[in-house]
């Protein structure tokens, strides 16, 4: 009878060898979880937050998925959700408690919200108030990380409040669901009517999803160059990064990289770079073209630019972008980041842009195609314009005869 080979005494190589494989799927678990994806298109294994995924496709043979198949499901249902509202609205607050006495009572989830939001003297005075007052779980913006603590965030307001989403967190987002209760709307595509059937359809795993690309922005200080171990300025931006001239009365002049290669010399009052979720906000005011939020892509566009041959531009999304201010240049430049956190771009600064990692997943009400196109009509009123009225048949045919008698009644010549 064949004997097993044992390095210690007692213990069989494939008991050790069982150790060492337990071992290493121990470590592995333990290794901190990161999210990865092709800077194209989304990988179908995208985590979004604990809980939310990109539902897997068995006929799906490429990395690179379609975007029109990208659909919601959670490898295990969601327990806590972040709700963001529109602050000093009154118009809000009822609808805000109705969704969180609802999601604590009978979805009987955790609900976090902002500290500030609690002490807004409307929602003080409601008497449906103090039902849920002490069952909601706080946090402050800048002091408490949200990291891995929800699952879910639901926005109440105009497009201002996914933005302010978006910057609270600077990695993997949890899915998004946002409710028009703002004045444009271009990112909120649910009518809060029947909220307790639409979030109920989101939290069975019942919606598609727009990954909507985000920009990481990191500035460079000159004093930084060189120095490695320096903690550099970084943002993620949903909408754009603007460059402008600030208070300035003298034209800016920016320098422009593409991957190291100098490609122009911004003369005028600034530059947008922008996302193509971006690229319906202050890029198309600026004359850009609107982009679907699928595409992979980045915008940039001149901001009156000092000549008429500057024509917006989209780059692909895995390029890198330096901005610098002109050594030339009389002025300085200013920097702002979905509109905020604006700050001076001096002489030796850059500010290197490249496109993020960690989309926003958002909810569409209907689907990706709808929801935009429906979105530009409503908002832009893209393409609105009286319709031409159709020949009527008995003119078209008067009208015809008519002209072909002129003709007959001509004299030959």
């Amino acid at each position: 009878m064949e004997t097993i080979r044992s390095e210690s005494p007692g213990t069989t190589e494939r008991e050790e060898q069982g150790k060492i494989s337990s071992s290493a799927i121990l470590k592995e678990k333990l290794k901190p979880f990161r999210r990865t994806r092709s800077l194209n298109a989304p990988s179908p294994i995208c985590q979004f937050g604990p809980c939310g995924r990109i539902m897997k496709n068995s006929a799906m043979v490429m990395t690179i998925q379609d975007p029109a198949s990208q659909r919601l499901t959670w490898h295990k249902p969601p327990l806590t959700v972040l709700v963001i509202k529109k602050v000093h609205d009154v118009s809000v607050i009822q609808p805000f408690i109705d969704l969180v006495k609802w999601l604590i009572y009978e979805k009987h989830m955790l609900v976090f919200v902002e500290t500030s939001v609690l002490e807004e003297n409307y929602l003080l005075v409601n008497p449906s108030y103090p039902a849920i007052k002490d069952k909601l779980c706080t946090f402050k913006e800048g002091r408490d990380d949200l990291t891995d603590k929800i699952d879910f965030i639901v926005c109440m307001g105009g497009d201002g409040t996914l933005l302010y989403a978006s910057s609270l967190f600077q990695q993997s987002v949890p899915p998004v669901m946002a409710f028009h209760l703002g004045s444009l709307g271009f990112l909120t595509p649910f009518e809060f009517d029947n909220f307790e059937e639409q979030v109920t359809n989101v939290l069975e795993g019942h919606a598609a999803l727009t990954l909507r690309s985000r920009l990481r922005c990191i500035i460079v200080r000159k004093n930084d160059i060189g120095d490695k171990n320096e903690p550099h300025t970084s943002f993620l931006v949903l909408n754009e990064v603007v460059v402008d001239r600030g208070p300035s009365p003298y034209l800016s002049n920016i320098d422009l990289y593409l991957d190291g290669k100098h490609v122009t010399t911004v003369q005028g009052d600034g530059l947008i770079v922008s996302t193509p979720t971006g690229s319906t906000a202050y890029a198309v005011a600026a004359g850009a073209s609107m982009i679907h939020p699928s595409v992979p892509a980045i915008m940039i566009t001149p901001i009156c630019p000092h000549s008429l041959s500057f024509r917006p531009i989209v780059v692909p999304a895995g390029v890198e972008l330096k901005i610098m201010v002109s050594p030339e240049s009389r002025n300085l430049a200013w920097v702002s980041f979905d509109g905020r956190k604006r700050q001076e771009l001096r002489h030796g600064d850059s500010l290197r842009v490249t496109m993020s990692i960690y989309p926003i997943p958002s909810i569409c009400a209907q689907d990706q195609i709808s929801d935009w196109f429906d979105s530009l009509a409503e908002c832009l009123h893209w393409n609105v314009r009286k319709r031409q009225k159709q020949l009527d048949e008995y003119s078209d045919l008067v009208h015809s005869t008519s002209s072909s008698l002129l003709l007959d009644d001509e004299p030959n010549s």
